[in-house]
């Protein structure tokens, strides 16, 4: 039977073995799928508010008058806020637990989110922009933790359908913010948007509230399958940090810089360059959809391995295509490629290490973000945009590099 078990977990990544004698978990279990079903909530609200503040920044920065380079700088509190908190979030969640520190800081992104309209100025934007960066990043932490664990407990890959949910809810969040743009002024639209985020926290809320954390058995030598010790651990969940950074990295480069491209550089009208983003997004959220299906018959290490390398080529050919069907076409695969690159990377380093590897990836996954757009302005302007964002495949193809070489240091020998 172990002999068993560590085939499997090698062909499927799974770094849990179940041991002799030990009951596994009920996949349908209520309580399990009651917790599911309330963490993919909160997944799904956190891109539909994030998302439905995005498209009111327009009028924010009109309301406070505001130029480009002090928005800009009032933009950085959210990121600044996000990555100051992740790793204070872990250590919450190892001390109160994820479920609570999810609740928590859903109830504060919901109230923070009602704060940019009230502002007037773009240092008092910057200043609730932190506030609502560090509910933000202390939500996407806790939930990751708690997913992580509902994940192990359920013994299925199904980190990338919370992710997808996530995708999902930023699809919902700007396309009503779109609608009622032109009707609702940005304070009633973001403070409906609490009344909702308040109403979906209270009822998803309630259920991880009433549940106890699942506890599934952790074995103590995982992180040193090659005999490397804690710190051996605490490197590889570094290695996923730095996964999850090349491809927030992709993502930052394609929302920042893809239309651009696409309208400088192929020349076409400004309808169908912002169509290049959403092909983009629509194409990782489809990834995300069918991610439990193909973790479940390739494995997490040969998914991260065919993503990279499938982002790798499909950012080659966005990036240097000369039309712009093609240019598209290469934009859905990366889309499709770095889909679940990110949620198994964070999955992975949860697995690792707890609310902690959580924390210590998306940290990473955050500095990615932030470095994309600004490394793909400083090289476009030293050679050319198409060339700049080669670096998008470099990155994809270094992600699938490190998911080979640290297969056998998570999973194990075969």
């Amino acid at each position: 039977m172990p002999t068993l078990n560590k085939i499997r977990t090698a062909l499927l990544g799974d770094t849990r073995t179940v041991l002799p004698g030990e009951r596994r978990p009920d996949r349908g279990d209520p309580a399990l799928r009651r917790l599911r079903t309330s963490l993919t909530l909160f997944f799904a609200l956190d891109g539909f508010l994030f998302a439905g503040w995005v498209v009111r920044i327009p009028a924010i920065k009109e309301q406070t008058g505001a130029s480009a380079g002090a928005l800009g700088l009032a933009l950085l509190g959210v990121s600044a806020g996000a990555v100051a908190t992740m790793v204070l979030t872990g250590r919450l969640c190892r001390r109160f637990g994820s479920h609570l520190m999810t609740v928590v800081a859903g109830v504060l992104m919901s109230a923070g989110i009602a704060l940019p309209p009230l502002t007037h100025s773009a240092t008092a934007l910057g200043l609730v922009l932190l506030v609502f960066g560090t509910a933000y990043g202390g939500i996407n932490v806790a939930m990751n933790s708690a997913a992580v664990d509902l994940v192990a407990a359920l013994r299925r890959p199904v980190m990338p359908s919370f992710h997808a949910a996530f995708s999902l809810g930023g699809m919902l969040g700007a396309g009503l913010g779109g609608l009622v743009a032109g009707h609702l002024s940005p304070t009633r639209h973001l403070l409906l948007l609490t009344l909702v985020g308040l109403a979906v926290t209270a009822a998803a809320g309630r259920t991880l509230l009433a549940h106890p954390e699942p506890r599934p058995e952790r074995p103590a030598t995982a992180p040193a399958a090659d005999g490397g010790g804690p710190r051996r651990g605490n490197r590889t969940v570094a290695l996923f940090g730095v996964i999850a950074l090349c491809t927030a990295y992709g993502e930052g480069a394609l929302a920042d810089w893809g239309a651009l491209h696409l309208q400088q550089d192929l020349g076409v009208h400004a309808g169908v360059a912002a169509a290049g983003y959403s092909v983009f997004a629509l194409a990782m959220t489809l990834g995300r959809l069918s991610g439990t299906f193909l973790l479940e018959r390739l494995g997490q290490t040969t998914a991260l391995v065919a993503g990279g390398a499938a982002a790798a080529g499909g950012m080659l050919l966005g990036a240097l295509a000369p039309t712009v069907w093609a240019a598209l076409a290469g934009f859905a695969v990366t889309g499709l490629g770095l889909a679940n690159i990110f949620p198994v990377a964070v999955g992975r380093a949860g697995e690792l290490g707890g609310p902690g590897g959580v924390a210590a990836a998306s940290t990473f996954g955050y500095g990615g973000m932030l470095l994309g757009p600004p490394v793909i302005g400083l090289l476009a302007d030293a050679s050319s945009l198409p060339v700049a964002l080669t670096t998008v495949a470099g990155l994809a193809a270094v992600a699938a590099a490190i998911a080979y070489a640290t297969r056998r240091t998570v999973s194990g020998p075969r």
